[in-house]
């Protein structure tokens, strides 16, 4: 069984972390995707990661992270040879993937007016900070710049500390899997109609889609979200300290609450209504607090899980992944020795598997430009032309 994007040509003019994601997802699940970077100042992800021996071989983890199943090659889009060649390469695809600044690709004609009409079919995605239009259109920013801006930070954190960043740049990873759902969509839309299609993606409004819940709230009540730290509003969805680490309880409904409150053999604590449990939250919790202590965090864990009550030992990177469940997903994809990488490393694959045809990865991260050549002579430029471009400083 093939998988759903063969046959599928993306261009991926991306840098960082969130556009080189979206085209990632699809070559995971089978396009082939051309990455291109320019020669003298490539993916700053390259340069990326706590390996500072793979940042200066232009390898760092960022950017192997999500840059595995592509070929990459190299162009300079400031001079006109390059341009060409670019126009090349969109003129065979179906997708192009940029997040440059606003308004940059189309003040180097490769704007989606022109290449539209190079290529009808086309699906021409933008990803920026802010989208295409309004006030702040032009402005830059990265995940933690949004983060800031979105409100996401101003509800993160406790009542004591915040506003706080979150440790993953969840943003623009987020983004990077609306970018992919985008690009499917307009995929199936042009398979319907022949037509090729525009995508405007912008980080602001995915941190704010990431925030759905409260943003209703808050043009319900008018009141912003809070942090609330570990705690939420119900005691037994909550945080503690167990005899040797954090426990995180999920008891959010009422009838995992009343689970709970059975096999912590206090049943006279559950209660009947959600409104109950708001107003003797206190009293909740200090009793919870008190008994949580009386175990290690795993040992809740394993007691509570097989009574159907959420609850789980808080961990670290480490931890989870040693855990077998990670193994059990395949949730990462292992190379033991890859060019310009010596030694292990893992990344990841689509949260989601397939009875048959799905996400794999297939080849690993490529070096800078290390498929400039081959992609080159297969748009029709010889090696003295090639060689032409090099010495102008073009590849």
């Amino acid at each position: 069984m093939t998988r759903p994007f063969e046959g599928i040509r993306i261009v991926d003019a991306t840098h960082v972390l969130a556009g080189p994601f979206a085209a990632y997802q699809l070559g995971l699940m089978g396009a082939e995707v051309i990455k291109v970077e320019h020669p003298d100042e490539p993916d700053q992800s390259r340069g990326n990661g706590p390996d500072w021996d793979l940042n200066r071989a232009g390898m760092g983890t960022q950017y192997l992270t999500q840059n595995a199943n592509k070929r990459c090659i190299t162009l300079d889009l400031k001079q006109e040879p390059a341009r060409e060649a670019f126009r090349r390469l969109v003129a065979r695809a179906d997708v192009l993937v940029e997040n440059f600044r606003p308004g940059a690709f189309a003040a180097m004609g490769l704007g989606y007016e022109a290449l539209s009409a190079l290529n009808p079919r086309l699906i021409y995605c933008s990803i920026s900070a802010f989208g295409q239009q309004g006030p702040r259109g032009p402005q830059t920013a990265y995940d933690h710049v949004i983060q800031a801006t979105s409100g996401m930070m101003a509800c993160t954190g406790t009542p004591e500390a915040n506003p706080i960043k979150l440790g993953a740049p969840a943003i623009d990873y987020a983004t990077g899997t609306m970018g992919a759902f985008a690009l499917a969509s307009a995929l199936f839309q042009r398979e319907r109609t022949g037509r090729g299609q525009r995508i405007d993606l912008a980080m602001l409004d995915v941190a704010l889609v990431m925030m759905a819940a409260h943003m209703t709230a808050q043009s319900r009540t008018g009141r912003a979200a809070k942090p609330r730290g570990n705690d939420h509003e119900f005691a037994t969805n909550s945080c503690y300290v167990a005899k040797d680490g954090l426990v995180m309880l999920g008891a959010s409904n009422l009838r995992q609450q009343k689970r709970l409150w059975d096999a912590l053999e206090r049943p006279e604590m559950a209660k009947r209504s959600s409104e109950e449990r708001v107003a003797q939250r206190e009293a909740e919790r200090a009793l919870l607090a008190e008994i949580m202590l009386t175990r290690t965090a795993q040992e809740w864990e394993d007691y509570l899980q097989p009574r159907h009550v959420p609850a789980a030992r808080v961990r670290d990177m480490v931890d989870t992944l040693a855990d077998p469940q990670i193994a059990a997903r395949r949730v990462l994809h292992p190379f033991e020795e890859t060019p310009g990488v010596p030694g292990r490393f893992a990344v990841p694959v689509a949260p989601f598997l397939f009875e048959h045809g799905g996400p794999r990865v297939d080849t690993p991260p490529r070096a800078l430009g290390a498929d400039t050549d081959a992609v080159l002579a297969e748009l029709g430029y010889d090696e003295t032309a090639r060689d032409v471009l090099r010495a102008a400083g073009a590849i």
